[in-house]
């Protein structure tokens, strides 16, 4: 028992420095952690409703429906009407799709620095990956 509290905190110590980290890093791009969380879904899944975004990442719906008008406001995002009219999308601008290879190859660098000297990415990611399913099938 002792060996998986130690685990799941320095998970989560990890998961603290990680955001903080990100903050400095994308702070010259003036979007934060959790706005490039939201930006990296929409670039890599595409279009998204909040719902689907707050469950994604597991955040709240109002948190998130702040964080779009944040992201709208700053012209990175739009809402569009899907088939069911009461259904807002969000997706990426076209500013965003010009901003975000900036993004992105700031926050690979330093991933790329953290992880250069772990001997197997793969075997970690699976195990994380585990452990997500693990937790999404429990709820």
């Amino acid at each position: 028992m002792e060996d998986s509290l130690q685990l799941f905190h320095k998970i989560h110590q990890l998961s603290r420095k990680v955001i903080k980290d990100n903050n400095q890093i994308l702070q010259p791009f003036s979007i934060y952690s959790g706005q490039w969380t939201v930006l990296y879904v929409l670039k890599t899944q595409g279009t998204q409703t909040i719902s689907e975004l707050s469950d994604y990442l597991s955040v709240e719906a109002p948190p998130m429906t702040r964080m779009i008008q944040r992201l709208e406001k700053q012209g990175y995002v739009v809402r569009t009407t899907g088939e069911d009219k009461r259904v807002k999308r969000i997706q990426l601008t076209e500013k965003a799709l010009l901003e975000y290879p900036k993004w992105e190859e700031a926050i690979a660098k330093r991933n790329e620095e953290i992880m250069s000297n772990l001997s197997s990415k793969e075997e970690l990611l699976t195990l994380l990956n585990e452990m997500l399913e693990q937790i999404n099938t429990k709820k």
